[in-house]
């Protein structure tokens, strides 16, 4: 006889796996992710997911955001989103949007950040078609400022679009993903290393050409947001109708630069020069800072009655001049509180005062001198 067959034993629990790609794509609602539970997809962008979500530990909402595993599996990606988070979040500014925490769970890359109860400039433009002249120039200046504030400290964010700008009450602006933004030291191609692919409607020329990237191509960037925001549509968005992307980004190139009043004809004529110079081929000929260029866009709106002297803000590889060439252009031009409004009346009344004091200093020395001589 031979022995009976042992039992089958039944088979092993499978081992519960993450699924990668269902993390990035659609979280079940409800479900706990990072400390956060999950309430509603927010949107969905080329780098990955945002939800609004419950931050368990604080009881606070928050805005978590995944990213696509496209990105996440890239060890070079990881290590670059590690340390720009880390630095992102010790930008504060009150333009820049806070950034709470950011890691690895499950393989997949999170950020979670201050939710923005309001719109985004994407969402107001298609709802509006163009932004008022003067409020246009009002949401630029604040991004000109908070990209500033990135400069600053070394960092390009590399992907300004309106999707990225967000309005809170009273249009407060945010500028967002500042943690997926790349180095300087890192730029190169708009595909090398799997990196961030600024929006092709903005894309700087240096950018296509793969030459040294600085804070100039946000500038570019800025310019092109502008002029969206004022006529409703990206620029070279008519250029060669119907051709390929590609062609129509490679417009920045060889496209004669864009001219908002001559799409919209009521806009104040001021607006041609300031975004044709910020959007200038060369990045030499454009607006030496962001801010500069939200300036121009108020006095342009008639929302200043003029911009402070032009400076350089950017430091580090960020800086389109080497430290002695950025210090000598901030002796020939230092940076001054812009005035504005009642702001503006009170400069000028204490420079008045000023002068005031030393013709006073000036004829007390003399009442001095004639009695001196007088005494003679």
């Amino acid at each position: 006889k031979r022995p009976p067959a042992p039992a089958k034993r039944p088979p092993a629990p499978a081992t519960p796996t993450t699924d990668r790609e269902g993390l990035a794509s659609e979280l079940p609602l409800g479900s706990v992710f990072a400390g956060c539970r999950v309430e509603e997809v927010i949107s969905h962008g080329d780098m990955g997911v945002v939800y609004r979500a419950e931050e368990l530990a604080l009881q606070r909402r928050v805005a978590l955001k995944l990213i696509l595993p496209e990105h996440s599996r890239d060890e070079r990606f990881r290590e670059r989103f590690r340390r720009e988070s880390r630095i992102a979040a010790a930008i504060d500014h009150p333009n820049v949007i806070p950034i709470f925490d950011a890691g690895d769970e499950d393989g997949v890359l999170f950020i979670t950040m201050r939710l923005v109860e309001g719109t985004d400039m994407r969402a107001l433009i298609a709802a509006q078609g163009r932004i008022e002249p003067r409020r246009a120039a009002r949401i630029v200046g604040q991004v000109g400022a908070a990209l500033d504030a990135a400069h600053a400290r070394g960092m390009l964010h590399r992907d300004i679009k309106p999707s990225n700008v967000l309005l809170a009450r009273e249009d407060h602006v945010y500028l967002s993903d500042f943690g997926l933004a790349k180095r300087a030291a890192s730029v190169g191609g708009l595909t090398r290393q799997g990196s961030i692919v600024a929006r092709a409607e903005y894309v700087a020329p240096e950018q296509i050409l793969n030459e040294r990237v600085d804070a100039r191509a946000d500038i570019y960037a800025l310019g092109c947001l502008l002029f969206e925001a004022l006529t409703g549509e990206a620029p070279f968005a008519r250029w060669r109708e119907g051709s390929e992307p590609l062609a129509q980004a490679l417009a920045h190139l060889d496209a004669p630069r864009p001219s908002p009043v001559e799409l919209c004809p009521d806009l104040p004529r001021e607006f041609d020069d300031v975004v044709r110079r910020a959007m200038a081929k060369d990045p030499s000929e454009r607006y030496p800072s962001a801010g500069d260029l939200g300036q121009a866009a108020l006095v342009a709106a008639g929302g200043l009655r003029r911009a402070s002297p032009w400076s350089v803000v950017a430091t580090g590889e960020a800086a389109p001049f080497t430290d002695e060439q950025t210090a000598e252009a901030l002796a020939v031009a230092p940076r001054a509180p812009a005035p504005e409004g009642a702001e503006a009346g009170r400069t000028d009344a204490l420079r008045w005062a000023i002068a005031l004091a030393a013709l006073a200093i000036v004829a007390v020395g003399m009442v001095a001198a004639l009695r001196g001589i007088a005494s003679l």
